[in-house]
């Protein structure tokens, strides 16, 4: 189970996040809250449709987070199969499902729980300590979301979590099988070795041209070239769109002028405080107490103001700042309770303030010194305000420009060269391009993407030499392409890779008489003949102690209950071992860290499976319908 854990851990908390319980990061607000009509639905949850057009969101949401999470490593491909379709379906259907039992068991997030959260966002708080407001704005401006939307949406997912939360919180591990689990995990086994490498054998291996050309007939699929074009493309991006707008200075003026407190930092004021604790549900009697003491301190302070560090270092009872003799340093509005913030704000620099009365006690303040208001001035400003007016323009202007591309790369779909003058884009052309991305070239080239090359190898493109659609490869990207040169699919000559094909024969054979060597040495083994094993090692699942890795799994696993014990190991390209186990042990210090981290696991994965099955039992609650399979991004678009 361990083996199987931790092999696939990261594959099962990936299943568990991306399709049971997704982000709404993934497929939006509009999955909880609405179904979307129409006649092209994919499934059906409780009677309301999931529509193809919300499973093609969905999906080109996921792929774009995925492909932020691993950048230049990230392969479309992999999404681009049945299973990860039919997965997307199956996670949109697992929010429906959720959000639906979450709803009937009227589960809500109060606005508290809701700040916190937020709050918890990293990069939130600024240097200064308060909640970066226009940060968080901008950020939710470029992903096309107001702060009411988000918030909504981050709302709605606090309560699903309450309810997944709800069943995976209930999972534990029995100690008695996890204690099991992890003897067997930590189990030594001592071994001696034989290995049979099929380098030893190679000089013994008789090829002929017999040989050579029967697995050539054989493998031919090995030797193919794959079919190739050469293709020209054109692509529409922000980038492009942004290089044909200009921002006048006057423009920048007036953008400046309409939002000064974005380029404005507020007064600010440092001061030093001497605090007399009295919490707010305190008796009278101790309000009067605390308050006397301060009312004190004060005419000591005032007399002598230079000692006002001293004394609030020995009598200030807030032990964030009496060290450092009283010393807040700087702060804005809104970052004080009201009645501090008020009475600092009304003193001068060096003036101290009466007693003031908060929720924590009584206050004396003095004020140290104080920044000014400032306005950034325009020319500070000026290149990042352009910046923003291109990036709100060109948005605006790719909307219209994606509606004309996509036209005319249909309409005139003889050439590229209209579209390209029309929007003044670049014809680029790409040679040698296959069905699948070229590990090779940067993922990020435009040619270079899975829905591209499924369109440019359609049948309406290689054989009728047409544009192809045009099709969104990235956010506020589209491509379109057409075949210049079609190679179809050729097999390289014999005489060309015959040295391949010798060389590969050659290690075949060698690995079969290593093996039939090594089945030999094992029934020898077990017969009685135990010479020829090496020096004798101990193992166990976690440390292979110099034997072959590839071995180690069918060592562990070997019934040992009759020592010695013997087992053969096909090495494949290495050739064949052959393992003698003379003794099991458990070890005199395990890992009480790792134990406890392999309990955790057998927790998780109970947990994952209590969840699945939850869900299933919502899935039947729902009456889950699904009506067809999920379409490719190229069969949706040629059915619509």
């Amino acid at each position: 189970m361990f083996d199987f854990i931790r092999t696939h851990q990261r594959l099962m908390q990936f299943l568990l996040l991306l399709f049971i319980f997704p982000s709404f990061a993934f497929f939006g607000l509009e999955g909880y809250t609405r179904f979307s009509e129409g006649n092209n639905a994919i499934a059906t949850v409780a009677g309301n449709p999931i529509t193809q057009q919300e499973f093609d969101a969905a999906q080109r949401e996921q792929m774009e987070r995925i492909r932020q999470m691993f950048g230049g490593q990230f392969d479309p491909a992999m999404l681009d199969t049945p299973e990860a379709r039919q997965s997307v379906l199956d996670g949109l259907i697992a929010q429906r499902v959720i959000a639906a039992e979450a709803s009937s068991n009227l589960l809500s997030v109060s606005d508290q729980a809701l700040q916190q959260t937020i709050l918890g966002i990293p990069g939130m708080i600024g240097a200064d300590g308060k909640f970066d407001s226009e940060r968080y704005k901008s950020l939710l401006a470029a992903q096309g979301m107001t702060p009411a939307m988000y918030e909504a949406r981050l709302r709605q997912e606090l309560i699903v979590q309450q309810v997944s939360n709800s069943v995976q919180n209930t999972a534990f591990a029995p100690k008695a099988v996890a204690n099991r689990l992890s003897d067997l995990n930590d189990q030594e086994r001592t071994v001696q070795e034989a290995v049979f490498k099929t380098g030893d054998y190679v000089s013994q291996v008789k090829v002929t041209d017999e040989m050579l050309k029967a697995y050539y007939e054989k493998n031919a699929k090995q030797f193919e070239v794959p079919e190739q074009v050469k293709a020209e493309y054109v692509v529409l991006n922000s980038d492009a769109v942004a290089a044909q707008i200009s921002v006048s200075d006057a423009d920048v003026k007036s953008y400046y002028d309409q939002n000064a407190a974005r380029y404005s930092e507020e007064e600010q004021r440092r001061a030093s405080h001497i605090l007399i604790k009295a919490d707010k549900d305190a008796s009278a009697a101790d309000k009067a107490a605390a308050k006397e003491k301060a009312e004190k301190l004060l005419a000591q302070v005032r007399k002598n103001p230079a000692d006002f560090a001293k004394v609030a270092k020995e009598n200030s009872q807030d032990p964030g700042s009496a060290e450092r003799g009283g010393d807040l340093d700087f702060f804005g509005k809104g970052m004080m309770v009201k009645s501090f913030e008020d009475a600092a704000f009304k003193l001068k620099q060096g003036d101290i303030s009466d007693v003031v009365e908060s929720d924590f006690g009584y206050h004396i303040i003095q004020v140290t010194a104080i920044k000014p208001a400032v306005v950034k001035p325009l020319d500070e400003v000026k290149a990042q305000i352009a910046a923003d007016i291109k990036k709100q323009l060109a948005a605006k202007k790719f909307t219209e420009m994606a509606e004309q591309f996509t036209n005319m790369v249909y309409e005139q779909s003889d050439s590229l060269k209209p579209v390209a003058d029309k929007l003044g884009l670049k014809i680029e052309t790409a040679a040698g391009l296959t069905r699948t991305p070229n590990p090779a070239t940067a993922p990020t080239a435009p040619y270079n993407n899975q829905k591209f090359l499924n369109a440019l190898f359609s049948d309406e493109a290689v054989k009728n030499k047409r544009n192809t659609e045009a099709v969104e490869i990235a956010p506020s990207t589209l491509i379109a392409g057409r075949v210049v040169e079609h190679k179809p699919v050729s097999q390289r000559p014999f005489e060309e890779v015959q040295a391949v094909v010798r060389e590969r024969v050659t290690q075949e054979e060698a690995a079969a008489l290593a093996k039939k060597a090594g089945e030999a040495k094992l029934a020898a083994a077990k017969s009685g003949d135990t010479a020829g094993f090496g020096e004798a090692k101990t193992v166990s699942r976690t440390k292979a102690q110099g034997v072959v890795q590839a071995a180690l799994p069918s060592i562990m696993r070997a019934d040992a209950t009759k020592l010695p014990a013997y087992v053969g190991v096909d090495l494949g390209a290495q050739g064949y071992g052959v393992y003698k186990i003379t003794k099991l042990a458990q070890p005199t210090n395990p890992d009480t860290a790792r134990r406890t981290a392999e309990q955790q696991q057998i927790a998780n994965a109970l947990a994952q499976q209590e969840a699945l099955a939850y869900l299933e039992v919502l899935k039947k609650k729902a009456e889950v319908e699904v009506l067809k399979p999920v379409d490719s991004p190229k069969a949706s678009t040629e059915n619509n």
